[in-house]
């Protein structure tokens, strides 16, 4: 862009500014990571076990009529779903992480995230 509107009179500062974010947002948004899923019924994880990459968000259903957590076993993250509801978190660190309820501490699953 040459800082030219279509009747030839250049654009204010703010307006080239305004559209280099924009574009740039656009950009970011293709960057976006994937979302995993997974469901909390019967006070279990359905997968136990996920693969991930750094900047997927993992995402938790809960489908059961009790609350539940997704603790991560290092506490890096802990995620409270209420009944029916969903929660999610960003995966930020390449690793394997455990996590369990804290609520239901035999509920355990795993997240393989890979760079």
């Amino acid at each position: 862009m040459n800082g030219l509107s279509r009747a030839g009179r250049r654009l204010p500062a703010r307006c080239l500014l305004a559209l280099a974010l924009s574009a740039s947002l656009g950009v970011a948004a293709s960057w976006a990571g994937d979302t995993h899923r997974v469901v909390m019924k019967t006070v279990d994880y359905e997968p136990r076990r996920i693969l991930a990459r750094v900047g997927d968000t993992v995402e938790w259903a809960n489908e059961d009529i009790v609350a539940h957590t997704a603790t991560a076993r290092d506490r890096s993250w802990d995620v409270n779903v209420l009944p029916r509801r969903n929660g999610r978190t960003v995966m930020k660190l390449p690793g394997t992480l455990s996590y369990f309820c804290r609520y239901h501490p035999n509920m355990r699953g795993e997240i393989e995230v890979v760079p």
